[in-house]
């Protein structure tokens, strides 16, 4: 940057010295034609005439070479302040989308996704137009003013002042409006950002649209939304249209009052006719620097409330902080007192919950839903902190463990299965190195999707769309079954991750996973009770509070809620059967 602010000050230097130059020539002719009439029927006049034109050619060619070395300098400049200023763009963005990575699922809840995206994208570029365009036209008018101002009020006090009398009006007139268009941006902005969040929730939520037939209803809301963004746009074009014309007008009245005062003062003698010439085109060279004085408030302003948007987001406070004092984790499991309220919400999801896991052990969460079951499982990946109590792993507390090692040894397939764009073989291996295939199949057969994914046509490559629409939801669970148990971790938690599949390819799948996850510790919550499975412990959750814990042997001899649970799924097994 500091670098630009020379480069700007060379190219503007050299850039002054085009008009004196111009002035030096136009002189030459006014006075060589008086002297050349005086000559007239001598042979001398041809050597002087001459003499003239290598004269003039000499000025030309300083003259062009004036402008080459401005324009190299003006390269150099742009070359160092814009660049430094795509560099920042790119370090900013990088930083906003970092921040975005690192905060709690309470963030998420509270914005929207459109207004996320807005602000990584035509805030950071708000930003952007500050740290580049206006710095370096900001330099350009100051170091061009003072070179221009000093070179025009040593030729003459009095022009100088009459030549530049209409500037500041042109200044203010250009600040008023640019003041205006600011104000328009911003709602141009915001209603930009309603536009974008609109399409993403249509284009996410597209099955919804369609199975509801409410094509037109969502066309609708966007074609209002739009008519009101094209309404404020069309305002500021109005506007913006202004901008222009009053320009010109103010430079063409600095420029009649240039030539008006200059003939004035070369009748009087006290200015060569090239001075006028010299004026008018230091006037001239004035025009956008000026100019941009309106216009670089203007982007000021925006910058200034696209970065306090940004700052919004940078200068929230991580909720779940890492704290890196325990680095191996084997997966014993144990929950102390646990209270837990929803941040975003404030719902009390969990009261009071105590239990013990040894590592290795196997536990099955069961409850209604809405009784707190998938909490458990935010808890155990640290997606939020408990409120109340403690939770330990291998008896250290969660919060003192590296929370990059706890969630790399824990696999965990949620209730919301998400795929990325990408092949399914990419989506299986997601967030490890390349992996062998046979090593990928072999996951795969444990989720029992291998035979499912070699009827499609590119097998493991095949693309499976946005958030996987080009698969059924059983597939869809399956795949993320096989990215969770790939990793290889130490604790593995299912959150109901079989709704979507049918009862012989959920006994497959547990059969498998039965014996891949012996050694492994393993929490599954589910609606459904899984008589063949073997836990070690299953509670009962009601309202975040644990009413029956034990074996199944246990609970279906209590006869309680797990029990009637247990009744209603072998008579709803013993209907699909007939």
């Amino acid at each position: 940057m500091l670098l630009g602010l020379l480069f700007v000050f060379l190219s503007n230097y050299f850039k002054v010295w085009q008009p004196k130059m111009i002035r030096e020539a136009l002189d030459l002719v006014v006075d060589n034609i008086s002297l050349l009439n005086n000559y007239d029927g001598f042979e001398m006049k041809q050597q002087i005439l001459k003499d003239f034109s290598y004269a003039l050619f000499l000025f030309g060619f300083v003259v062009i070479l004036l402008a080459f070395t401005t324009g190299f300098f003006m390269y150099w400049m742009r070359q160092t302040v814009i660049v430094m200023s795509r560099l920042i763009e790119y370090d900013l963005r990088k930083e906003v989308f970092t921040k975005y990575e690192s905060l709690d699922l309470a963030f998420y809840k509270r914005n929207k996704t459109g207004d996320l995206m807005s602000r990584i994208t035509e805030d950071v570029s708000k930003v952007r137009m500050y740290l580049g365009p206006v710095i370096l036209y900001g330099m350009n008018l100051t170091t061009l003013t003072v070179l221009v101002m000093y070179s025009m009020f040593s030729v003459n006090v009095k022009m100088s002042l009459y030549s530049l009398a209409p500037l500041p009006f042109l200044s203010l007139s250009i600040y008023y409006v640019s003041s205006i268009i600011n104000r328009k941006s911003t709602k141009i902005q915001q209603q930009l950002a309603v536009l974008n969040n609109i399409s993403q929730e249509v284009y996410s939520g597209i099955r919804v649209v369609k199975s509801y037939v409410q094509e037109k209803t969502m066309g609708k809301m966007f074609s209002d939304q739009s008519e009101a963004y094209k309404g404020k746009a069309m305002e500021l074009a109005k506007i913006d249209a202004m901008f222009y014309p009053l320009m010109i007008l103010l430079i063409g009245i600095s420029t009649i009052i240039t030539v008006l005062i200059g003939g004035f003062q070369v009748a009087k003698g006290e200015i060569s006719p090239g001075n006028i010439a010299e004026f008018v085109i230091y006037v001239n060279m004035l025009t956008w620097p000026v100019t941009s004085i309106g216009w670089i408030a203007s982007i000021i302003q925006q910058a200034e409330a696209s970065q306090k948007r940004l700052n919004e987001f940078l200068e929230v406070d991580a909720s779940i902080i890492n704290n890196p004092e325990v680095s191996e984790i084997q997966g014993a499991i144990e929950f102390k007192n646990v209270d837990f309220v929803y941040p975003d919400t404030g719902i009390k999801a969990l009261s009071d919950v105590n239990f013990k896991l040894p590592k290795g052990g196997k536990l099955a969460i069961v409850g209604k839903t809405g009784s707190g079951k998938t909490s458990i499982a935010d808890l155990l990946v640290r997606m939020y902190d408990v409120s109340s109590g403690e939770i330990n792993i291998d008896g250290n507390n969660i919060q003192k463990i590296d929370l990059n090692i706890l969630r790399k040894n824990i696999g965990y397939v949620p209730q919301d299965i998400f795929l990325y764009s990408d092949t399914i073989n990419s989506n299986i291996i997601f967030g490890l190195d390349k992996q062998e295939k046979s090593e990928i199949e072999k996951y795969a057969k444990y989720a029992s999707v291998h035979e499912d994914i070699l009827t499609l046509n590119k097998g493991y490559d095949t693309l499976v769309g946005e958030r996987g629409v080009t698969l059924s939801g059983g597939q869809k669970q399956r795949i993320t079954i096989a990215r969770a148990l790939i990793k290889k971790p130490q604790i593995v938690i299912l959150d109901d991750c079989l709704s979507a599949v049918d009862t012989s390819t959920e006994k497959h799948i547990l059969s498998h996973l039965e014996k891949e996850l012996k050694d492994k510790t393993t929490v599954i919550i589910t609606h459904r009770i899984y008589s063949f499975f073997t836990f070690d412990k299953i509670l009962v959750l009601d309202n975040g509070r644990i009413t029956e814990e034990g074996t199944h042997e246990q609970l279906l001899a209590n006869k309680g809620f797990y029990y009637d649970m247990f009744e209603k799924q072998q008579l709803e097994d013993e209907t699909i059967k007939y």
